[in-house]
């Protein structure tokens, strides 16, 4: 059996700083990162011209070797005061200079890289001690340049390093009178400091982005689910009533027919039952889709032959409308119907919150083999500023076209009004059965 030892408080955080140590510096110090190009849609470089925003987007790259090329002019020039163009130079100028090029590609090994070759810069440069004039500026730059494209845990961990390197090779090289180590730690601390809140808030804005876009997506998604919701529901209303028609009728069938055979009774009986049971299945499936607190609407639902009403009481909202009809009226199916009444209802809906002062056209065109709508307003007019709106009611009128198989355009006029027209099919052998059914 073996005995579980729970670890004190310190050794946990100790192992802990040992682990983020070992995940930010060690793990990916080889992994081949080139920096990419600035992004044309920032806030700054979107705003200038397309011609200068291709050298802009590559700012960070020069930035990094033109100080690479001061540091090495500087290092050459010092160099070559005791030791011209020989080792001396490769080392205290042409050494930082490269390391702090690799920070474009390798920014983590380029930071040991820059770590090894302190106290060989410090041996065979002359000034500060462990940083010349050059290395300093180089180890600088790397320290920034990886902690921009790092993680924040690391730009602390870099620090803690340069730190602990310094004040060792400033110990056993005596040269306390010219030590940079303080001042490698002051001013790197101080940059480090501001690298990691810009990049902070860079990935903060980031998420907040990201959230912004996965809730839109989510309130897009959960609009159009309530919308086929509000169809499927209405829909059952429709169904529902030629089923209990086809239920009644075949009930009350073989007492019209004075001695009916036995045949035909038990096929009126089976309709029946079928009606009956698709009408059970329909409620079922209707209580999976209805909202807890949904309740079932009392009143029947509305047809075109209501459309009057609905344009009466939008007319006392302010709102003039204008309704034609063309074609011969005639009785559609009354999912069509309810579509076309829901679809009008939307649009003058929209009006009203998006084109406050306007007036509207509604026009209704019985064609051969469907319906056509077609819902037009002016600009919006007025001291009555216009809702902002999400496209939710577009999408919702989308969702019963296409449950139709109809077709439709929603867009912006040429007078700054909108649009919205829609085409419904109705297949000729289904308006002859409506029309037999409703006599």
């Amino acid at each position: 059996m073996t005995e579980t030892k729970t670890r004190s408080p310190e050794r946990r955080v100790a192992a802990g700083a040992i682990a983020s140590l070992r995940q930010e510096l060690f793990h990916h110090a080889l992994d081949y990162r080139p920096l990419g190009p600035l992004r044309t849609d920032g806030p700054v470089i979107r705003r200038l011209p397309k011609t200068l925003r291709k050298g802009v987007v590559w700012f960070p790259h020069a930035v990094v070797g033109l100080v690479a090329l001061i540091s090495l002019t500087d290092g050459v020039f010092a160099a070559n005061t005791y030791s011209p163009f020989g080792i001396a130079t490769v080392i205290t100028a042409f050494l930082p200079a490269a390391t702090l090029l690799m920070t474009l590609v390798r920014p983590v090994l380029a930071f040991w890289v820059s770590i090894a070759s302190t106290p060989v810069v410090a041996v065979v440069g002359s000034g500060g001690w462990p940083w010349g004039a050059t290395a300093f500026a180089c180890h600088l730059g790397v320290l920034i340049v990886a902690a921009a494209r790092t993680r924040p845990p690391a730009a602390a961990w870099m620090w803690f390093v340069t730190l602990v390197v310094g004040s060792f090779l400033e110990n056993i090289g005596g040269h306390s009178s010219t030590s940079t180590t303080f001042a490698m730690a002051f001013v790197s601390a101080f940059a480090l400091l501001v690298v990691t809140v810009v990049q902070t808030r860079r990935d903060a804005k980031q998420e907040v982005t990201v959230q912004r876009t996965v809730t839109a997506v989510e309130r897009d998604r959960r609009t159009l689910l309530e919308e086929r919701t509000t169809i499927a529901r209405e829909l059952h209303d429709v169904v529902a009533h030629h089923m209990s028609v086809v239920a009644i009728q075949a009930e009350a069938a073989p007492y019209r027919v004075e001695n009916p055979p036995p045949e035909l009774e038990q096929a009126f009986a089976t309709i029946r039952e079928n009606a009956v049971a698709a009408l059970t299945e329909l409620r079922r499936v209707l209580g999976v889709v209805r909202a807890d607190d949904q309740e079932v609407p009392d009143a029947p639902q509305p047809t075109l032959a209501e459309l009057d009403r609905l344009l009466d009481n939008v007319r006392e909202t302010g709102l003039e409308t204008e309704k034609t009809v063309t074609g011969a009226v005639r009785t559609l199916p009354q999912g069509v119907e309810l579509s076309a009444y829901r679809i009008v209802q939307e649009a003058l809906s929209n009006t009203l919150r998006h084109a406050p002062g306007a007036s509207a056209k509604v026009e209704i065109g019985y064609v051969l083999g469907g319906l056509g709508l077609r819902v037009v307003n002016g600009p919006a007019r007025g001291l009555v500023k216009p809702s902002p709106g999400a496209g939710h009611g577009v999408t919702g009128m989308r969702e019963r076209v296409a449950m139709l198989n109809g077709e439709m355009t929603a867009g912006p006029t040429e007078d700054r009004g909108y649009e919205v027209a829609v085409f419904l099919p109705v297949p000729a052998e289904r308006e002859h059965t409506e029309e037999e059914v409703a006599a």
